[in-house]
């Protein structure tokens, strides 16, 4: 993948900031791959609902939000709480290599995919080679 299609920010620097405006802030894993016409990306957020991811593009920054929430039951006592609620959130600078008003997502158990169509003028394609 070129480094100029998608730009990763540094989580650390990203979720500090953002935990002391939402609380406690998780900068989801991905794996990012690179296709012929447009860049996947695969963002891991276990324990949102699907109505709690938010994704934004704007200014050349596409940002990833999704809301953890407790799921802690009234009347239940717990033995051991592992569980972490709070935010997800991550950020990538993406260029102009994007076709940005095609970008899609779809968010299925616990991972997001987000499609970050290539524009023209960036897909590989074969020139013909004329001959006599």
């Amino acid at each position: 993948m070129a480094q100029s299609t998608l730009e990763k920010r540094n989580p650390r620097e990203v979720v500090q900031a953002e935990t002391e405006a939402m609380g406690r802030a998780y900068s989801p894993t991905v794996d990012i791959l690179e296709r012929k016409d447009e860049i996947l990306v695969l963002a891991d957020m276990p324990g949102v609902k699907g109505g709690d991811v938010d994704i934004r593009f704007e200014n050349g920054e596409l940002s990833i939000h999704g809301k953890v929430n407790d799921r802690q039951t009234e009347g239940t006592r717990y033995l051991v709480q592992e569980y972490g609620t709070g935010y997800y959130y991550r950020t990538f600078e993406i260029s102009e290599a994007i076709d940005a008003d095609r970008i899609s997502a779809e968010y299925k158990d616990g991972v997001l995919a987000l499609l970050l169509p290539k524009v023209e003028a960036v897909k590989p394609r074969k020139i013909a080679v004329k001959t006599n």
